[in-house]
């Protein structure tokens, strides 16, 4: 195939649609003949995703990756902050974490320097752009075309001298820039020709086109607006995407989870998913909110708790800053009153880790507390370590899924072992008190259809109603193609490709 320009989407602002587009896109031009890959430079998301090398990216890019048919890499996402509050962040490097970092200190170096990081005085200074320019040309070599995927908005102009994902990374890529608006939130006129008006005339040359994404309504009613924006700007809008509400991606972070069902149903097996203020890795419960068989749905409200048949203390980026708000909030005492009661608990990885006798932490590593009782649900401990777990497994006679943690769990002294699941190597994983009560550190577990059919079992009387496995891998590409199709439908390829190719030519 003719060799395409990298291509950036870049938005107006944050959750204006840029992931979701670049994985139509990777999926298109997969299509199309085409052999893409994403790259997103710098990512900020607490919900990761393992490699087969077993490295940590953000999961948007695993997501892309597999929309484009190929597997995942960290050159796809060399730079990924994890936060772990208000203030601070986890700094993984290359799927491997290198320390934590203070905001302010990573943004507010001298602006004649790139964000950079030193784990000790006497150890060399990393320079974070080089780094991740170095990554995408490792990419670029292999893929084509390259679908680049901006951060936030384009025009914050305070921190262009440390930007590392918007418009200098498309400079560095000589990439041709999408700028992608969201209608949906109003002030797409002000958002799209402000963002562009205030590019430095280098990077406004780079803009090629326009995106206007989440439309309500009819597409005819804008007409007239598009025709303005491409007056205003001087730059063709390349489509207006209709908002769907019937077509299911992952999603990056958890800003989705507000639209998500709060409370328990009657005459169903319920599935609370307990709310973390630090919840990461939601998207282990995306193929059991889709099982028809169950209601499942987030909460932190004791009373919805108790009235909960199956209840999942999900993973978490500050594990004991969580098991303390639980135990602050009456939610602790809630979970132990309902698995007393009848109802099954689960814990993936932090969630695990609480349900234990007690959570350790005696070298700091989230914060000041070294040590809180955990549920007492199952007869393990846990100890936070400064070395990271991260890979890909396989358990129980082929089911797969991911592990992503710090700490290690062991049995009690005096307690027998139960593991959840035997991994492929032979190994142990994770705690069966019984039937109703376990713990894993994999993610991706309720995946597997025949985990989820062990899970439910106990509940075969009450399911709302019976059904066949739940294909999880065919339901995804369906998705992807459903996906791609929409926004192909409503997007000038033509023009776009016309784009991509002349950039190449001049």
């Amino acid at each position: 195939m003719k060799r395409l320009h990298p291509i950036m989407l870049a938005g107006t602002g944050s959750d204006v649609g840029k992931s979701i587009l670049a994985t139509a896109l990777c999926r298109i031009f997969l299509q199309d003949g085409y052999h893409p890959a994403p790259f997103k430079a710098q990512n900020m998301a607490l919900n990761s995703y393992a490699t087969p090398e077993g490295l940590e990216i953000g999961r948007a890019q695993a997501v892309q990756a597999e929309a484009a048919g190929i597997p995942c890499h960290t050159d796809m996402n060399p730079l990924l902050l994890k936060p772990q509050s208000d203030h601070t962040s986890q700094v993984v490097l290359h799927g491997i974490p290198i320390g934590n970092r203070d905001a302010y200190d990573f943004w507010r170096k001298s602006p004649s320097s790139p964000p950079s990081h030193s784990t000790h005085p006497n150890t060399p200074v990393i320079d974070f752009r080089k780094e991740v320019c170095s990554a995408f040309d490792r990419l670029n070599t292999r893929y084509n075309p390259i679908v680049m995927e901006g951060a936030g908005s384009i025009s914050e102009i305070n921190l262009r001298d440390h930007d590392l994902v918007n418009m200098p990374m498309a400079r560095h890529a000589n990439a041709d820039v999408i700028l992608v608006g969201d209608i949906d939130r109003g002030g797409v006129f002000a958002s799209v020709y402000g963002s562009i008006a205030l590019q430095t005339p280098e990077d406004r040359k780079l803009v090629k086109g326009i995106i206007i994404n989440k439309f309500r309504g009819d597409l005819r009613l804008f007409e007239d607006g598009r025709k303005m924006l491409e007056d205003l700007c001087g730059i063709p809008v390349l489509g207006v995407v209709p908002y769907y509400k019937d077509i299911h991606i992952e999603e990056e972070d958890s800003v989705d989870l507000a639209l998500k069902a709060k409370t328990a149903q009657q005459g169903c097996v319920n599935v609370a998913i307990v709310l973390l203020r630090h919840l990461s890795n939601f998207t282990d419960f995306n193929v059991l909110e889709r099982d028809p068989r169950v209601h499942l749905f987030y909460t932190n409200n004791t009373d919805d708790l108790l009235k909960s048949d199956i209840i999942i203390l999900p993973g978490s980026k500050s594990t004991l800053s969580d098991l303390y708000e639980l135990r602050r909030n009456g939610v602790a005492q809630a979970i132990v009153r309902a698995h007393r009661e009848g109802a099954t608990v689960m814990g993936i990885c932090g969630g695990y880790q609480m349900m234990g006798v007690e959570v350790c932490d005696p070298l700091h590593i989230e914060g000041e507390m070294e040590r809180l009782p955990g549920l007492g649900l199952l007869p393990v401990t846990t100890t936070l370590t400064t070395n990271k777990t991260t890979r890909q497994v396989t358990f129980d006679g082929g089911m797969t899924g991911y592990e992503i943690h710090c700490g290690e769990t062991h049995p009690c002294a005096d307690a027998p072992h139960h593991p959840l699941v035997t991994l492929r190597d032979g190994s142990p994983d994770g705690y069966k008190a019984s039937d109703r009560c376990m713990g894993t550190y994999i993610h991706g577990i309720l995946d597997n259809a025949p985990f989820i059919d062990r899970l439910l079992l106990p509940f075969s009387q009450k399911l709302k109603e019976r059904s066949t496995s739940f294909d999880y891998h065919a339901f995804k590409e369906q998705q992807y193609d459903l996906l791609a199709d929409h926004v192909r439908q409503h997007l000038n390829m033509d023009k776009l490709y016309q784009i991509l190719k002349y950039s190449i030519e001049s």
